[in-house]
């Protein structure tokens, strides 16, 4: 846990820095696809997703500690060959588990929100889950178990496995050549992303793009076809936790209202986007048909209130990086009661962004659980006391009086 938060520390400013390159880059040829607060939605997002897993808020449900001692054939040493072979295992692992998220309906909760964002950008990358409560695909890394490779290898390979696919969510680069036949490139991945009929459920793979091409998933991007992107059930909102349950709450509803017993089995194994013809029929729900009917959400943007949502952005991540940086020192169950306010906090920014009168309710809220965090640290660092109180019991009140300046009238 302590080890994953230090890594996020360099992770996360670099991750920050390539996005505002990539948007300084898009501005100046004239072509910004990084709008600002569609930007800070998938930070937020990533902000959640980091949070819940360093805080160890996922069981898994067979761990591979347990395969390694159960499954194992021989041993290795950790070394770069070891590594090696874990990240091609997990590279075929991560296929499948990609290829079931989008093909079964209860798993695509667990990735909606990542193909949320109608823009594709560095920062769409961060967009990451918080819904997968129950780790279940670990058997996918069974033939390193059977190889008897240790845990620390892979406990080291699989961050860097997902890291590294962060720099191919973006329109700058076009073809790259040899590259294209070995590798996921930004062009195999903006079909994935895509909403058009040409390009839905393609091109799965994370590294090599070998599976794809193996498994007959494989679609190349068409000069003739430019990518629409999002979802077809659009999210209509910058609220990453929302987004998060949306498709969870709607299987739900579906579930709890079909008349037939059969369709609320089989509801959450039929391919995604299944509905019971009889809810389908009683709740029908907006769907893009033509992606030339697409129409990207967006709200209303006075550029002082997007300084406002960057100031807030800024101030969350100096609190996450205080949180992975003083993990031990903070100790539990103080540093739940932390991960607790860095969620209330996402979440009443994100609905200012959405325009919601409620996101008041939601700042109150965070004002009360900010006020548990603030003594609670003050218990915990008493050197530092007064300037903890100082400094965050001012920024409370700054938050609040920004929202409430900025909370939308009734007109709105």
């Amino acid at each position: 846990m302590e080890a994953y938060g230090h890594l996020l520390l360099i992770a996360m400013p670099a991750f920050l820095l390539l996005v505002l390159m990539e948007k300084a880059y898009a501005y100046y040829r004239g072509a910004d696809n990084v709008p600002a607060l569609d930007m800070i939605s998938s930070f937020t997002s990533g902000i959640t997703n980091v949070t819940k897993d360093v805080l160890g808020l996922t069981v898994v449900v067979v761990s591979y500690g347990w395969l390694l001692d159960k499954l194992a054939l021989t041993q290795m040493e950790a070394g770069f060959t070891t590594g090696l072979i874990v990240f091609i295992v997990q590279d075929f692992a991560s296929y499948w588990i990609h290829r079931l998220a989008h093909r079964v309906n209860v798993f695509w909760n667990n990735h909606i929100i990542h193909h949320s964002s109608e823009q594709f950008n560095l920062a769409c990358a961060l967009r990451q889950s918080i819904a997968v409560f129950f780790r279940i695909f670990t058997f996918f890394l069974i033939p390193a178990a059977l190889l008897g490779i240790p845990q620390s290898v892979v406990a080291v390979v699989i961050p860097l496995h997902l890291f590294a696919q962060f720099w191919y969510h973006t329109e700058h680069i076009h073809k790259m050549g040899l590259l294209e036949h070995i590798l996921v490139t930004p062009a195999h991945h903006r079909v994935h992303h895509a909403i058009n009929p040409q390009y839905m459920d393609k091109n799965y793979s994370a590294i090599f793009i070998v599976w794809d091409k193996l498994f007959g998933t494989f679609q190349e991007e068409r000069d003739d076809i430019k990518p629409v992107y999002g979802v077809t059930r659009a999210v209509q909102t910058w609220n990453p936790i929302r987004i998060n349950f949306k498709h969870l709450a709607l299987l739900i509803h579906d579930c709890w209202h079909t008349a037939s017993w059969k369709d609320k089995g089989r509801i959450w194994f039929m391919p995604t986007g299944w509905r019971p013809a009889d809810v389908e029929a009683k709740w029908p729900v907006p769907t893009i048909q033509e992606v030339s009917q697409q129409q990207k959400y967006t709200t209303e943007t006075p550029r002082y209130f997007i300084a406002w949502c960057w100031v807030q952005l800024l101030v969350l991540l100096l609190l996450i990086s205080f949180l992975f940086a003083r993990l031990a020192a903070i100790g539990t169950p103080l540093i739940y009661g932390y991960g607790f306010f860095i969620f209330l906090f996402v979440y009443a920014l994100t609905e200012l962004m959405d325009r919601n009168r409620w996101s008041l309710l939601w700042e109150l809220f965070k004002l009360a659980a900010g006020y548990f965090v603030i003594r609670s640290m003050m218990i915990v660092f008493p050197d530092q006391a007064m300037l903890i109180l100082g400094m965050a019991g001012f920024y409370m009140l700054l938050s609040v009086a920004g929202t409430l300046y900025f909370l939308p009238s009734k007109s709105q």
